[in-house]
């Protein structure tokens, strides 16, 4: 996959600015995680430990995730607009904990999901 990077969405969370991590989320793409393999692209989800719920990494680039899992080689995400990003929350959120911006770098945000689904339904119909 051609490198991926949001400018705004790095920006966004450089500044720790949610209102512009909102917009960010609406007007341009977001690195989404895929789960490594064959078969239809699928949405990579994580928990911690024995939990029944799910957190949505989302990053601002392929690298960020990347730095997130430096011991895995086979990486790749997809890049989510407004409309796709809120299906999939719209889809899961009574599965999902929390949202996580760039986890591994210097400028993490968490969200909830709803607040999330919430900001990108702003700008839908």
């Amino acid at each position: 996959m051609p490198t991926f990077r949001s400018g705004p969405l790095e920006s966004a969370l450089a500044a720790q600015d949610v209102a512009a991590v909102a917009f960010a989320l609406r007007n341009d793409r977001v690195a989404v995680p895929l789960i490594p393999g064959d078969g239809p692209p699928q949405v990579r989800v994580f928990r911690r430990g024995e939990v029944d719920r799910y957190m949505l990494l989302l990053f601002s680039s392929l690298d960020s995730y990347q730095t997130m899992l430096p011991e895995e080689s086979d990486l790749t995400v997809a890049a989510y607009d407004a409309d796709a990003l809120r299906d999939f929350l719209s889809q899961n959120i009574g599965v999902l904990e929390s949202v996580w911006f760039d986890v591994a770098g210097p400028h993490a945000m968490q969200a909830e999901p709803q607040d999330v689904l919430d900001a990108l339904e702003l700008s839908g119909e």
